[in-house]
């Protein structure tokens, strides 16, 4: 049988890992196989339009579905060749275009022409694989990607707890609070009144998970009614608290917490799904694609430098998004916590992925100084220290400029500025120091947390409250956002290590922190 390289599939082992053999051939494992759209002509022709700021009527899910899921003879065609393989199809979703394969370490190498190793890094052992994915010809053109093979944890939460290291108090008669809640932040940032009724907020999670007791707690602390939390499970992972607040638990509440305080009339949806990047994919086109739950929003708070992805994996992800904001689904996303080099250590500058996507909104950090009543002052996150990070942002060098970053410039370390020619991160910003961050309740232990991942549910909160005013799913913000000169406040002091912030939109903070009846007003409100 010809095979064919299938193209962006290729994996490389990262420094530090050994190989320690070949991967236990009776190990059975689970693959996606991500399908070709239907019609991907005017699916693209959709993104396009709604990429130059026209306001379209979102697709329902099952009219997307219908025009841009997989067709059954695609379907059809990896049936038979799952078949012949002696695989066994154990899930099949047309809408999200995923067909889940089962069978065992040895058949998956004959299948896929690869050769499955066991590999050891600082962390533990994983199922890894060097070289491309390998498809017969009748599948060349129908399958875009094949996930899971590979079993490296694919990503990291992108949160900071605040540790007795703090900031001096001031001795003014009204110092600004070291801390907040997410309502405060809300109230700060101006956000529009409404409880987020009819409203759905997915949580996409791949680790840890949350304490019913503590969100019954901490909403009650707060005085807000809680939100309905619903965990959806993922390729069989599920709510699995780990008892530790440094952990992945520490990710999950945060993002229940954030959303959920300011959105109490919402439901919340966390799809926890493992740390893989099919997981990961199969997390974010579950929520999309969700008939059951509907959410309106997607907060996302888990990433990697995209030197640590696959191109057939950011592809597979982005097209994901498209098909989100085709239903009117905005998608927040966490820009990282590792400043301009996202933690790569070969002295470069990196972006994180899935915040490069264009399709994404892209979510920085700031440090905020306020009282209680107004805010003082707010600059470029950057605490100068490993343990407490900075904010992440830069240049992607997978994804091209979107047009509605057509122009723009990125100011670097020293002052020069570089016309974008690919797309810039972040789109927007909101506190993330953890020295000026998020009172929460975690495993038990109320603590300060900041990051990133406390933005993305923030402005998640924000979307879905402009939903329930304007009766309609935001989608994708960052065509009508960026023409806006003043829909956020602009942040030109500070810097994240290889860039500065600058007038207009920057590498740092993207647009700036929210005006919140701003944002509403491009919004028709």
């Amino acid at each position: 049988m010809t095979r064919y390289p299938l193209e962006g599939s290729e994996r490389h082992l990262p420094p530090g890992v050994r190989v320690l053999g070949a991967a236990d051939p009776r190990e059975r494992l689970e693959v996606s196989l991500i399908l070709r759209a239907t019609d991907r002509h005017s699916l693209t022709e959709r993104t396009a339009r709604l990429t130059a700021g026209e306001r379209l009527e979102p697709l329902s899910r099952e009219q997307f579905a219908r025009l841009h899921g997989a067709s059954e003879p695609d379907v059809q065609a990896v049936r038979e060749f799952a078949r012949s393989q002696s695989l066994t199809v154990v899930q099949e979703s047309a809408a999200r275009r995923t067909v889940v394969l089962a069978g065992t370490v040895l058949q998956m190498n004959a299948a896929f022409g690869v050769q499955l190793l066991c590999c050891e890094h600082a962390s533990g052992t994983y199922r890894g694989r060097q070289g491309p994915v390998q498809l017969p010809g009748r599948l060349r053109d129908i399958v875009v990607a094949v996930l899971g093979l590979d079993n490296r944890p694919q990503a990291r939460p992108h949160f900071r707890l605040k540790t007795g290291r703090g900031k001096r108090k001031s001795r003014a008669a009204n110092p600004p609070a070291d801390s907040f809640t997410p309502l405060q932040l809300a109230s700060l940032y101006d956000f529009p009144a409404a409880d987020g009724q009819g409203q759905c907020i997915a949580l996409v999670e791949l680790g840890g998970g949350y304490r019913p007791q503590d969100l019954q707690a901490y909403f009650a602390g707060l005085g807000v009614p809680a939100p309905k939390v619903i965990p959806v499970s993922v390729d069989h992972a599920a709510n699995q608290p780990t008892g530790d607040p440094g952990g992945p638990d520490g990710e999950v509440v945060l993002d229940i917490e954030v959303s959920g305080s300011i959105v109490p009339g919402a439901e919340i949806a966390v799809y926890f799904a493992p740390n893989t990047d099919a997981g990961f994919l199969d997390a974010v086109t579950t929520a999309a694609h969700d008939t059951v739950n509907k959410p309106s929003v997607i907060s996302i708070s888990w990433g990697a430098a995209e030197s640590d992805w696959t191109a057939q994996t950011m592809k597979a992800m982005d097209e994901a998004f498209q098909a989100a904001i085709a239903m009117g689904i905005t998608v927040c996303v966490a820009a990282g916590d590792n400043g301009s080099s996202d933690g790569v250590g070969d002295g470069a500058n990196h972006v994180d992925f899935p915040a490069s996507s264009p399709h994404a909104l892209a979510c920085g950090g700031t440090s905020l100084k306020a009282t209680t009543a107004a805010i003082c002052s707010e600059v470029v996150w950057n605490d100068g220290t490993p343990s407490s990070g900075a904010t992440g942002g830069g240049v992607s060098v997978f994804f091209p400029v979107p047009p509605w970053q057509a122009g723009l410039d990125a100011t670097d370390a020293k002052g020069g500025r570089v016309q974008l020619t690919n797309r810039g991160v972040p789109d927007v910003a909101a506190d993330a120091d953890p020295n000026t961050g998020y009172r929460v309740l975690v495993d038990g232990v109320s603590a300060v947390y900041g990051g990133t991942s406390a933005v993305a549910p923030l402005w998640a909160g924000l979307i879905a409250r402009i939903n329930v005013l304007t009766a309609r799913g935001a989608g994708y913000v960052q065509p009508l956002l960026y023409p806006q000169e003043n829909a956020c406040r602009d942040i030109t002091k500070g810097n994240n290590g290889g860039y500065r912030a600058a007038a207009g939109w920057d590498a740092c903070t993207g647009l700036g922190s929210p005006d919140g009846r701003k944002v509403a007003a491009i919004h028709g409100l």
